[in-house]
C-alpha cells in the first residue's frame, strides 16, 4: 500500500494522475465463500454488493463520477485461502478498499492484512467478537454484520420466555463463531433465568457431514429447549437429519435457531423438509409488511435485480457494507483509506431497514435482525416467518 502510494505522488508531480484519475474506477476487493455448503449464503450476499455498485455507478458514481468495480474472489470458506485471495487482490489487483469475508475464521485472519496494508476492510457477515475485540481493533477494520454478543444475547431473551423450559442444550459449530455465540447466549440466559440448567453442549466442526452422533447424543439428555446456531447448508443438513429422529418433536419445538436458520434460501433449500414451528432469526426477510418503506422499495427494487419473486435474505449483508463504504468515501470525498477510515467512525446512513451506525469506539454497526416462529404459509411453498421483530440491537452492545 505504501509503494503504492509513493507510486501515485511520483505519477502526480509528472503531471500524469490528475488526467488519468477522473477515469480510474474504485476497485473494491470482496473475498466471499462462494463454493460448498457457505456458497447458499455466500453468493446471494455477492449479489447485494454487486446491486448497490450498479445503482450507485447507474446515479453518476462517487467523487466527480468515478465508478465502483467490485473485484470477487472464492474464499472457499477456508481461513487461509482468504488470507491468499486478500493479499492477491491487494498487491496484484490494487483494489483501494476490501470489503467481504464470510466465517468468523475468515474475518480475523484477514483483518491483519488489512491493518499491515494499511487498507480499509468492512466485514459484512462475520460476527465473533474476536474480529473487533480491544486487543485486536485497528483503524482499517469495521463490522456491518450484527456480533456474536447480539446474536446470543437476543436468543437469550427469546428462550427466557419460553413456557416450560428448565433444561437447555445448544448445538453449535466448534470454531470461533459457535463458541462465541453458545457463550454469549448462556451467559445472559443464566441472567435472565438462574433457574434454567444447563444439560448438554454438542460442538460439531465446520463442515460436518454427519450429525447423527451429536443428535443421539443430546436427544439422550432430554433438554426442554435448544439453541443452535449451525448456519446456511449446515443447518440444512443437520436438520435433515435431525427431523426424521424425532428431535424437534422431542423438544416440541423449542428449537431456537441462531446463524440465520430462517433465511429465505434455507428454508427454500428445504422445503417440506424444513421443521416449522421452530424460532429463527433471518438478516431479512420480503414480508416484513410493517416495515418502513426503505425497505419495501429495497425488496421491490431486489426481486427485479435478482428476477426473484422471493429474493434471498442475504443480499442485504453486502448490499448495506457496500452502502457504509461509499458513505464513507463521500464524507472523506477521497479514496484514501486512512482519511475513509476517520471518517467511518460513528457514521450514520440510511440502510434498507433504517439508520445504521458505525460506532467509533469499537467499528461495530448497531445492526439487529429478524426474529420470529417459522410456519407453513399457504402462500409460499417454503416455511417463513410469522410476525417476524427487527429487534434493535443496541441494548445488547455493551
Amino acid at each position: 500500500m505504501r509503494v503504492r502510494r509513493l507510486l501515485g505522488a511520483a505519477c502526480a508531480f509528472a503531471g500524469v494522475l490528475p488526467f488519468a484519475a477522473a477515469a480510474q474506477d474504485i476497485k473494491v476487493g470482496f473475498p466471499m465463500i462462494l463454493s460448498g455448503p457457505g456458497a447458499l449464503s455466500g453468493e446471494p450476499a455477492l449479489r447485494g454488493a454487486e446491486m448497490l455498485v450498479e445503482e450507485v455507478n447507474a446515479a453518476g458514481g462517487v467523487l466527480n463520477g468515478r465508478k465502483l468495480r467490485l473485484i470477487a474472489r472464492d474464499t472457499k470458506g477456508a481461513a487461509d485461502e482468504a488470507v491468499r485471495v486478500a493479499r492477491e487482490m491487494i498487491l496484484k489487483d490494487e483494489v483501494n478498499f476490501l470489503v467481504g469475508t464470510f466465517t468468523s475464521a475468515e474475518g480475523p485472519a484477514v483483518s491483519p492484512i488489512a491493518k499491515e496494508n494499511q487498507i480499509v476492510f468492512i466485514a459484512p457477515v462475520t460476527k465473533t467478537d474476536q474480529l473487533t475485540a480491544p486487543d485486536k481493533l485497528h483503524p482499517y477494520v469495521f463490522r456491518t454484520a450484527s456480533t456474536t454478543t447480539i446474536e446470543g444475547r437476543s436468543a437469550a431473551e427469546l428462550a427466557a420466555k419460553l413456557p416450560n423450559v428448565k433444561r437447555v442444550a445448544t448445538m453449535t459449530q466448534d470454531y470461533a463463531y459457535g463458541q462465541d455465540t453458545a457463550k454469549a447466549f448462556l451467559d445472559h440466559l443464566k441472567k435472565l433465568r438462574p433457574d434454567i440448567e444447563v444439560v448438554d453442549q454438542q460442538w460439531p466442526k465446520l463442515g460436518e457431514a454427519d450429525y447423527t452422533p451429536f443428535i443421539n447424543a443430546q436427544m439422550a439428555k432430554k433438554p426442554d429447549a435448544v439453541f443452535s446456531s449451525l448456519w446456511g447448508g449446515h443447518f440444512v443438513t443437520f436438520a435433515k437429519q435431525a427431523k426424521p429422529l424425532g428431535y424437534f418433536d422431542a423438544i416440541k419445538n423449542n428449537f431456537i435457531g441462531a446463524g440465520e436458520a430462517g433465511a429465505i434460501e434455507t428454508a427454500k433449500a428445504m422445503g417440506s423438509d424444513y421443521p416449522a414451528g421452530i424460532w429463527a432469526n433471518s438478516y431479512d426477510i420480503s414480508n416484513w409488511e410493517s416495515g418502513p418503506q426503505s425497505h419495501k422499495d429495497y425488496i421491490a427494487r431486489l426481486r427485479k435485480f435478482t428476477k426473484d419473486e422471493n429474493p434471498s435474505s442475504w443480499p442485504i449483508t453486502g448490499y448495506v457494507a457496500m452502502q457504509a463504504l461509499v458513505a464513507g468515501i463521500k464524507k472523506a470525498n477521497s479514496i484514501d483509506s486512512d482519511k475513509v477510515a476517520k471518517a467511518l467512525l460513528d457514521i450514520t446512513f440510511d440502510a434498507p431497514t433504517g439508520q445504521i451506525t458505525l460506532r467509533g469506539k469499537d467499528h461495530n454497526a448497531n445492526r439487529g435482525q429478524f426474529w420470529g416462529l417459522m410456519v407453513m404459509d399457504p402462500k409460499y411453498p417454503f416455511a417463513v416467518m410469522a410476525e417476524a421483530n427487527y429487534l434493535e440491537p443496541t441494548k445488547f452492545m455493551d
